[in-house]
């Protein structure tokens, strides 16, 4: 993880850029919202910049997966340092064949001076800077879905009440064509000359009327076409930034799960150490015990029945840590399973080490 800080530095970059082609789209959608009140028909909101945005948004989503699959190695590599610590490295192991003391001297030494606490506490603060990173970037993605919403929730409103308002013109025009062959039928047969003027005047305001229900017609027609444009290109970007949220949660929760893992592991180590330094005070007892006298033989005894209490009470507990354990681990193969399946090429290029290729 030398270069972790980088790759942050990296990812920072990538989410700032992401956010400001993503703002940038959402700012298209209200500034053509503002169109359509204005009574203007332009929307400007391209193919290629929805793409441009997807571009950039997998650059640093594969960027972010690559490090919390670095973090994943390190937390692996843990249980390594576990065993070493369990048992005696072969430096100790020889020193023991000439002094036992001596042995377990050395071991208590590493043991002490050992910092796996450290690292893990690292590893921790290192998931929490990707979480608070990848958190960021959904709350803006959050906002701005708010705010199409917004703006798509009102253009639906308006136009079902622009279809609503062409269905009735349309209605309208249909009831005049039968009024209007009517009166042309009369005019052709009528002869009185009073009559035949006063019918024609009714047939031009009708037709009169007609022509403006037509253009009407088409100006709703227009406007309904652009309303739907509208709401198609708002759907669309709708859909993409709750695909992107979706990504983000798959990335915040298995971050969660391994953090959660990880202090799982800790307290793993913490009680093995434990376990093994009970060990080391049971054997000493043991063997002050058949030293000294009676008395000391009773006191023995009493402590005895202490450290078996203590360790009843220690493997009582230890059913809970395992049941706690257990759950953990399942919530990791959840969160490892949405994870692989959402970045599958990435996982591949890791498992294989296959970069640059």
């Amino acid at each position: 993880m030398a270069n972790f800080e980088t790759q942050i530095s990296e990812s920072q970059k990538q989410v700032a850029e992401a956010q400001s082609k993503i703002r940038e789209v959402t700012s298209r959608i209200e500034a053509a919202r503002q169109q359509l009140d204005a009574g203007e028909a332009a929307i400007d909101i391209e193919n290629a910049t929805l793409q441009d945005v997807h571009k950039h948004t997998d650059l640093m989503n594969a960027n972010i997966a690559e490090l919390i699959m670095g973090l994943d190695d390190v937390t692996a590599a843990f249980s390594k340092d576990f065993d070493e610590m369990r048992t005696k490295t072969g430096w100790e192991s020889f020193v023991g064949v000439f002094s036992n003391a001596k042995s377990e001297s050395m071991r208590q030494e590493r043991l002490r001076t050992a910092s796996i606490d450290d690292k893990l506490q690292d590893l921790i603060s290192k998931s929490d800077v990707i979480v608070k990173l990848l958190q960021g970037q959904l709350d803006m993605l959050n906002t701005q879905k708010t705010s199409v919403e917004a703006n798509l929730t009102g253009t639906l409103t308006e136009r079902e009440v622009t279809v609503s308002a062409l269905e009735a013109v349309r209605a309208e025009i249909a009831t005049m064509d039968p009024k209007i062959i009517e009166l042309e039928n009369k005019i052709s047969v009528e002869m009185d000359a009073a009559t035949r003027t006063r019918l024609e005047t009714e047939l031009a305001a009708l037709n009169s009327r007609y022509n403006e229900l037509l253009q009407d017609e088409q100006v709703k027609v227009a406007k309904s076409q652009t309303l739907e444009r509208y709401i198609e290109k708002g759907k669309t970007w709708m859909d993409s930034l709750q695909n992107q949220a979706a990504t983000q949660l798959v990335l915040i929760n298995k971050l969660q799960t391994d953090t959660k893992q990880r202090v799982v592991l800790y307290d793993a180590l913490t009680a093995s150490l434990k376990t093994a330094q009970q060990q080391d005070v049971a054997h000493r007892i043991n063997e002050i015990g058949v030293k000294t006298d009676q008395e000391a033989q009773a006191a023995m005894a009493a402590i005895g029945a202490a450290t078996n209490d203590k360790m009843a009470d220690m493997l009582e507990a230890h059913e809970d840590h395992m049941v706690f354990a257990r759950k953990i681990l399942e919530q990791k193969a959840k969160a490892d399973e949405r994870f692989n399946r959402r970045f599958a090429a990435i996982v591949d290029k890791h498992d294989k080490n296959a970069y640059g290729e």
